[in-house]
């Protein structure tokens, strides 16, 4: 860890070390998951969001989602699929217009 030094405004930063991640290029890749994001048609309001948030927590395989009028980005382990999402939205009374998955990729240094 790095030294925490006190400027003279009284606030303090850390100075950790810096390591130049351009120099070590990745050889390998972990795969660390899955994003999906999906428009919803339907939606207007507040309690429209809470509502398809709510319907998906059950699904299993979900790590975390974001929900806004007329969309969701949802992170899953990958065992989550579209027809999933498509059921768990019409729960809530809403239809899943389109979606896209992306599958996350972090490099091995």
């Amino acid at each position: 860890m790095g030294d925490l030094r006190n400027l003279p405004n009284g606030t303090g930063s850390v100075n950790a070390p810096r390591r130049d991640i351009r120099s070590a290029a990745p050889t390998h890749w972990l795969s660390c998951g899955m994003i999906t994001r999906v428009r919803i048609a339907g939606m207007s309001c507040q309690h429209c969001v809470r509502a398809v948030f709510t319907a998906l927590t059950p699904v299993e395989g979900i790590t975390s989602a974001d929900v806004s009028i007329g969309a969701a980005t949802i992170e899953h382990d990958g065992r989550v699929t579209m027809e999933a999402l498509r059921e768990a939205v019409a729960v809530a009374g809403y239809e899943v217009e389109e979606g896209t998955e992306e599958r996350r990729r972090l490099p091995l240094l």
